[in-house]
C-alpha cells in the first residue's frame, strides 16, 4: 500500500512549506520601497531647487550692489579717463612742440658778418605756405620742421662758410642749396638792388638754402605753421639783420 501522510502541509516539518500570501507580497514590498525611493528622491531634488533658487536671488542682490556701486563711481572713472586722456595730449604737445626760439637764437649766433639774409621763415611742415615769402621747391623734401632762407653772401666761399655754420646749430640734420650764383654786370651797374635782388656788385653771390630739422618730434596735427621768422627788408645793413634775426 502506498502510504499517506496525514499531517495537514502547513504544519509538517522538514519540507518545504507553501507561501501563504504567494507572489503579492512581494509586489506590495517591492512597491513600498519604489514609493519610499521616489519620496526621498523627490525630496532631495526640491531641496536642490531650493538651495539654486536661493543661489540665484543671492547672485541677483550682489549683482544689483555692485551694479550701485559702480554707478555711483561712474563719475570718478570718468574723470580718470579725462584727465588720462588730458595729461596724454599735454605730454604729447610738449613733445612735439618744435623750439624755434632756441633755433632763432643759434642762428643769429653763427650768422657771419659777410652773409646777409633777404628772406627767412620757418614751417613746421612742407604744407605750411607763409605769406610773403620766398617759396624754395626743395622744402617739399622735408616733412618736418624747417627753416627756408634767401640772401647774399660776398662769395662763394663765404656761403660754403655759411652752410658749414648752419649744420653746428643743435636739431639741424641737413642743408640743402638749391643755387648759389653771382651777380651780373647788369645788377653791378645798377648801384641798388634791382628787380628785388641783394646782388649790387658783380662778385655778390646769391643762395637759396633749406635747413632740415628730421630728428625734431611732431604731432600729428603739425600742418599748421608755428612762427615765422622776422624777415629783413631789402637794403638795410648785415648788423641790422642779426639784431632782427635775435630779437634783440
Amino acid at each position: 500500500m502506498r502510504p499517506v501522510n496525514l499531517i495537514p502541509a502547513e504544519e509538517r516539518t522538514g519540507e518545504r512549506r507553501p507561501m501563504r500570501g504567494g507572489p503579492l507580497a512581494y509586489v506590495v514590498v517591492g512597491a513600498l520601497v519604489a514609493a519610499v525611493l521616489g519620496v526621498a528622491l523627490l525630496a532631495t531634488t526640491n531641496n536642490q531647487i531650493a538651495d539654486t533658487k536661493a543661489e540665484i536671488v543671492r547672485l541677483e542682490d550682489e549683482k544689483a550692489a555692485a551694479e550701485s556701486r559702480a554707478q555711483s563711481l561712474s563719475a570718478y572713472t570718468a574723470f580718470h579717463n579725462l584727465r588720462q586722456q588730458r595729461v596724454a595730449t599735454v605730454t604729447s604737445l610738449a613733445d612735439s612742440r618744435f623750439d624755434w626760439e632756441r633755433v632763432m637764437r643759434e642762428l643769429a649766433l653763427i650768422l657771419p658778418g659777410n652773409v646777409w639774409l633777404t628772406n627767412l621763415s620757418g614751417t613746421a611742415s612742407p604744407q605750411v605756405a607763409v605769406e610773403g615769402t620766398t617759396s624754395i621747391s626743395l622744402r617739399e623734401s622735408v616733412s618736418g620742421p624747417a627753416l627756408t632762407m634767401t640772401g647774399c653772401a660776398s662769395s662763394q666761399r663765404a656761403v660754403a662758410g655759411f652752410v658749414q655754420a648752419l649744420k653746428e646749430i643743435d636739431g639741424v640734420t641737413r642743408v640743402g642749396l638749391p643755387s648759389s650764383a653771382l651777380g651780373t654786370p647788369e645788377s653791378a651797374g645798377s648801384g641798388s638792388a634791382a628787380g628785388g635782388t641783394c646782388q649790387t656788385r658783380d662778385f655778390i653771390v646769391q643762395f637759396q638754402m633749406v635747413v632740415a630739422f628730421d630728428a625734431a618730434p611732431v604731432a600729428a596735427t603739425a600742418g599748421e605753421g608755428e612762427e615765422v621768422a622776422p624777415v629783413r627788408p631789402e637794403g638795410e645793413s648785415t648788423a641790422e639783420t642779426t639784431r632782427e634775426t635775435s630779437g634783440e
